[in-house]
C-alpha cells in the first residue's frame, strides 16, 4: 500500500537490510545453548537487558574484579569465507579468558557482540554455539551479548566478533606475584596452531601462494588448508587454575598473542629482569615453519608476530619446576622448559639463544 500524499511505498526497516524477525529466531535458536553455560553464580538465561552475576553464589571471600575484552581479528574472514563457523566462538572466548587466568583469575562470565552486514539466524547460531563450547571448557556462564545488522558497513556474508570477559580472583592469589627474580623458570605450554594472531599475513601468504581454501593444507595433507588454518585457540584455563590450587609455585604467566614471546613475555616481569629463552628447546610445529618458508619470514620477524608453538609461558620457582609441570601434564598440557629469568637493566626484555627449529 503507498502513502497517499507521496505516492510511494511505506519504508520499512527490512528495505534497509535489517530483519528484526531474523534477530528473534537467532535468540531463540541459542538459548538451548546459552542455558548450557550456567555456573554457580549465574542461570545463563539471555533475553533480558543485562546479564546477572552472584560472587556471593560463586564461593568467593575477598575478591577482586579482572575484565578483558577482545576479538579474533582476520581469521574471522577465514570462517566467512570457508563457511566453518563452528570454532570460531571457541576462539573467542579463548582470546578473553586465557587473559583473565594470566591474572590468576577464575573467568565467571562472558558476553559477546556480534556484527554483520545482513544476519543469518542458521549461521550465526552454529557461531554462538562455538562461544558456548568455549564458555563451558573454560566455566564461564555465557549470561549476554548483542547482534547488530550493519548494512552497507559488513558485506552481506561478513561478521565481526567480539567478547567481554569478567574474572574474579581472591585478593591473596593475584599474579603476577611480586617475588619474581633471577632463577625463577619459564616453562613454555603448547600452543594448538596459530591460535588468532598474525592472520593478516597468514592470509596474505594464502593468497600470494594462490591457494584455494579448499585445498589440502602443505603442511597438514589431510585435511583442507582453511579447515587447517582455523583450528582454535587453546583455552588454557582449567589446567592453570588446577595448577594455581595444587602448587605454589607460579609466579606469573603470558598469554602469548599478538607481538610473540618477544612483546608478551616481558609484560608480566618487573624492571631489570629479563627472560633468556633457548629457542633451540621450542619445537616449530608444521604450521610455523610452512608459514615461515612460504614468506621468507626473518626469525625475529616471526618470534614477535606469532606464537611459534607456544600460547603461554609459566614463570616457576626453580625448586617447584617439577611439581608445576606433573600437574600441567596431568590435565593434559604439553610443557616445555624454555628458559630462565636473569639480572638485567633497565625495561624487562626478551633474551634469545639458539635459532628456531630449521633456522638456516
Amino acid at each position: 500500500m503507498s502513502d497517499k500524499k507521496t505516492g510511494r511505498a511505506p519504508a520499512r526497516y527490512a528495505d534497509a537490510g535489517v530483519d528484526i524477525d531474523a534477530g528473534n529466531e537467532l535468540v531463540n535458536l541459542i538459548k538451548p545453548v546459552v542455558k548450557a553455560t550456567r555456573r554457580s553464580g549465574a542461570d545463563a538465561a539471555i533475553g533480558g537487558f543485562g546479564g546477572l552475576f552472584d560472587l556471593k553464589a560463586a564461593g568467593f571471600d575477598d575478591p577482586i574484579l579482572v575484565a578483558t575484552t577482545d576479538g579474533v581479528g582476520t581469521k574471522v574472514k577465514i570462517a566467512a569465507e570457508t563457511g566453518l563457523h563452528e570454532t570460531i566462538g571457541i576462539d573467542l572466548v579463548a582470546m578473553c579468558v586465557n587473559d583473565l587466568v594470566v591474572q590468576g583469575a577464575e573467568p565467571l562470565f562472558f558476553l559477546d557482540y556480534y556484527a554483520t552486514g545482513r544476519l543469518d539466524p542458521k549461521a550465526a547460531a552454529v557461531v554462538v554455539a562455538g562461544i558456548a563450547a568455549g564458555c563451558r571448557e573454560a566455566g564461564a556462564a555465557l549470561i549476554g551479548g548483542e547482534t547488530a545488522e550493519m548494512p552497507g558497513v559488513y558485506a552481506n556474508n561478513d561478521y565481526d566478533l567480539a567478547g567481554f570477559a569478567v574474572g574474579a580472583a581472591e585478593r591473596s592469589r593475584l599474579l603476577p606475584r611480586g617475588d619474581i627474580g633471577p632463577g625463577d623458570m619459564l616453562l613454555g605450554l603448547a600452543s594448538s596452531g596459530v591460535h588468532s594472531n598474525g592472520y593478516s599475513l597468514v592470509r596474505r601468504l594464502v593468497a600470494d601462494a594462490g591457494l584455494d581454501w579448499d585445498r589440502l593444507a602443505p603442511f597438514a595433507p589431510d585435511m583442507p588448508l582453511g579447515k587447517a588454518l582455523i583450528t582454535p585457540t587453546r583455552i588454557y584455563v582449567k589446567p592453570i587454575l588446577k595448577a594455581l590450587a595444587e602448587t605454589n609455585g607460579i609466579k606469573a604467566l603470558a598469554h602469548i598473542t599478538g607481538g610473540g614471546l618477544t612483546e608478551n613475555t616481558p609484560r608480566v616481569l618487573p624492571d631489570g629482569i629479563n627472560a633468556r629463552i633457548d629457542l633451540s628447546a621450542i619445537r616449530l610445529p608444521p604450521v610455523f615453519r610452512w608459514l615461515r618458508q612460504t614468506g621468507a619470514i626473518e626469525e625475529a620477524e616471526m618470534l614477535r608476530t606469532f606464537n611459534c608453538g607456544i600460547g603461554m609461558v609459566v614463570v616457576v620457582a626453580a625448586g617447584e619446576v617439577a611439581a608445576v609441570t606433573k600437574s600441567l601434564e596431568s590435565a593434559g598440557e604439553t610443557v616445555t622448559r624454555i628458559g630462565r629469568l636473569e639480572a638485567g637493566s633497565g625495561a624487562a626484555r626478551v633474551v634469545y639463544d639458539g635459532v628456531l627449529e630449521g633456522a638456516a
